[in-house]
């Protein structure tokens, strides 16, 4: 039988991941959920919050078969490089965050795991420390030796998927190839069968140009590459609907009637989605063999430590995890 038990990574240490997960403690979870972070980190910042948390102590070889109570929280111990300050951060503590992705990632691969949570780190803060990062999707692919994963964010009526994420705008049409469509498309149909139990997906696609290329006469990438590449994906009994012109398909007309939209580029379909959710999205990738969500906010580093906060976002990424594991068990 799969575990029923999930991972919970803090993220960057001196933003509001540790706030986070000191006050999801406050009330249980339907699963055991293991934070992996700092025991120390966890008790200094929940002095600063003034909040009271038991943190009960689990290794591997000693998971728990029950969720916590109400008012605690499993921890994974996880030592920092250096002490933290809320709201500063530090690049020495860079290989602390890895460290723990890398457990929780591993988790899952090993079967300790169904799935696992992310709260933001700060890409910046690791790449200054000098190490090459780019984000949880890609350091995730790579820790899974996945070729191809696929960013999607998602809230209530809303899913947004992307064949490119975080290239500048300059390099995205050279990107969109028919080959990098196809693997995207597939992967995003796949999942929503997989991942969220949809039977039949159907996939709305956007344009790269405006106007969908207005024929051609606003760029030829619909024409040359999105389109054949569709239609070859359609022959195999997908429904997908396009390219259709961003600034239209995001309408009730079109999205009463889909189970996801698929994006050209990050700032095309994610504007839209955090508009709609923000606070109440969730950050999923695809592709993986194993569940990751994840918060749709950033680090939020003036907020750390001043109990001023929102656990929603994280709330959601939680529940969807629960969700897609239930449908993979």
């Amino acid at each position: 039988m799969k575990p029923r038990r999930f991972a919970l990574t803090p993220g960057e240490p001196a933003g509001i991941g540790p706030d986070l997960c000191l006050l999801l403690a406050a009330q249980s979870q339907p699963y055991p959920l293991i934070a992996i972070t700092s025991r120390d980190l966890l008790r200094e910042r929940a002095t600063q919050l003034g909040v009271t948390v038991d943190l009960q102590p689990v290794a591997p070889g000693q998971w728990p078969e029950q969720p916590a109570p109400a008012g605690s929280l499993y921890v994974w111990d996880t030592p920092l490089s250096t002490p933290v300050v809320a709201g500063q951060l530090d690049k020495a503590n860079a290989a602390f965050v890895l460290e723990t992705l890398t457990r929780a990632g591993k988790g899952c691969l090993d079967g300790d795991f169904a799935g696992m949570i992310t709260a933001p780190v700060h890409k910046g803060v690791i790449n200054e420390s000098g190490i090459a990062f780019s984000g949880h999707t890609e350091f995730l692919a790579d820790l899974t030796h996945t070729a191809q994963v696929v960013m999607m964010l998602a809230t209530r009526g809303l899913r947004v998927a992307l064949v490119t994420t975080h290239l500048p705008l300059r390099h995205v049409a050279d990107a969109i190839t028919p080959e990098r469509l196809e693997r995207v498309t597939r992967i995003l149909h796949g999942d929503l069968r997989e991942k969220f139990g949809i039977a039949k997906p159907r996939i709305l696609v956007c344009g790269l140009n405006p106007h969908a290329g207005e024929g051609g006469h606003l760029g030829h990438e619909e024409i040359d590459i999105i389109e054949p590449t569709l239609e070859r994906l359609r022959g195999e009994g997908m429904d997908l609907r396009g390219p259709l012109p961003a600034d239209t398909l995001f309408t009730p007309k079109y999205l009463e009637h889909c189970d996801a939209v698929l994006a050209m580029y990050h700032d095309q379909g994610l504007p839209v989605l955090k508009y709609k959710g923000f606070g109440a999205a969730v950050n999923v990738t695809l592709g993986l063999p194993i569940i990751r969500t994840s918060v749709d906010h950033g680090t939020a580093l003036d907020l750390a430590g001043s109990g001023k906060i929102d656990t929603g976002s994280l709330q959601v990424a939680l529940e969807t995890a629960y969700q897609m594991a239930e449908t993979r068990l």
